[in-house]
């Protein structure tokens, strides 16, 4: 047994397994929670975590109060869902509290599990229209949305935000945000361990995730730079959170869910065999071109073919041939040659190591 997998093996003999998350009265067991990340969480890319298994809640790509509450059809769209896909959460935002109090009152309305207020987004198109993460600097303005929303709801009300802006007078005050949710009644806290300012780049810092769940008696969910189910383990045990959010990790590897469930029920987490990924590909790329136009189409397939094929052998070399496509309708064929190829390769590696 060499030392990685002495440390597996130590790691699954020391997991407690986790209590259920207790959203309000929603129970979500394991305690884990697919981030809502904007153009990857449509109901075909949540369908699929849902069904490869080990997720708690999945979260819908985060919608606009201002398009919802004048009726913009594209956005209205997004809201389409399945009852498979349940536990779900939806999460809205916006800077005007009446129109996300009129959006809350859709989401309601429609039957999600959990409503959601985006606090967090870093994305300048975003922090320009003073919503997302902008709010951590205008703490009068998020209470009056927090205050507007939970008037309007019946289902369990979330907020997921950051450290804070990372610039300013005030460059970190989650701890302010999150006493203050705690105070108008939100059901659950997600921090996301960076500051606007950091968007993505450096480390999410961990230990700040600690502190708030030290600081608040609601639930607290961590989230940021969860990579692998070991990272989802330490996690836990690191912070106290009730619960970890994934969100870029699934694009890499959309069992990771999965995995993390078995590592946390004591069972080491199997990585998917070539034919689970194969599987998986060609499902979701059959729900895309059967869905989309061209255009939208074609984005999303070399989105997700970039993310599909890291770790894979001669991934480079596929997502460059990748590059080249045109058509939506070419992409399926090439990577089922590439996974042909994969097959064969192993294939003559194991007759070779057995001669």
């Amino acid at each position: 047994m060499n030392l990685d997998e002495r440390a597996l093996m130590s790691m699954i003999q020391n997991v407690d397994r986790p209590k259920p998350l207790m959203i309000g009265r929603l129970c979500i067991d394991p305690p884990l929670a697919l981030a809502p990340m904007a153009g990857i969480c449509d109901r075909h890319f949540r369908l699929l975590v849902r069904r490869v298994g080990g997720v708690g809640l999945v979260s819908m790509e985060f919608i606009s109060s201002e398009a919802i509450t004048r009726g913009v059809r594209p956005e209205l769209d997004k809201l389409a869902f399945s009852d498979e896909e349940r536990p779900l959460a939806i999460q809205i935002y916006g800077r005007d509290a009446q129109r996300m109090a009129d959006c809350a009152a859709i989401v309601d309305e429609l039957g999600a599990d959990v409503c959601d207020i985006n606090m967090g987004c870093p994305a300048n198109k975003v922090l320009k229209g003073c919503a997302g993460a902008s709010l951590m600097g205008d703490l009068d303005r998020a209470r009056r949305i927090i205050e507007a929303c939970r008037r309007q709801l019946t289902i369990p009300l979330t907020v997921k935000f950051r450290l804070g802006l990372g610039r300013g007078a005030q460059p970190v005050n989650y701890l302010e945000l999150g006493k203050i949710c705690e105070d108008l009644g939100v059901d659950a806290v997600t921090l996301h361990g960076r500051t606007a300012k950091q968007m993505y780049t450096g480390r999410a810092d961990w230990e700040q995730s600690r502190w708030l769940k030290q600081s608040l008696r609601i639930p607290v969910i961590g989230n940021g730079d969860v990579a692998s189910p070991h990272d989802a383990v330490r996690m836990l045990q690191q912070t106290g959170c009730d619960g970890v959010m994934i969100g870029r990790g699934v694009l890499a590897d959309p069992w990771i869910f999965r995995r993390t469930a078995s590592l946390l029920a004591g069972s080491p987490p199997d990585p998917p065999t070539l034919g689970e990924r194969l599987d998986l590909i060609r499902t979701h790329f059959r729900w895309i071109v059967r869905e989309y136009d061209q255009r939208t189409a074609l984005h999303k397939l070399r989105t997700f073919t970039g993310k599909y094929t890291r770790g894979l052998p001669n991934g480079r070399r596929l997502r460059h041939q990748i590059g080249t496509l045109d058509r939506a309708d070419q992409f399926l064929p090439a990577l089922e040659r590439h996974f042909d190829e994969l097959q064969r390769l192993g294939q003559e590696l194991s007759a070779e190591a057995g001669a």
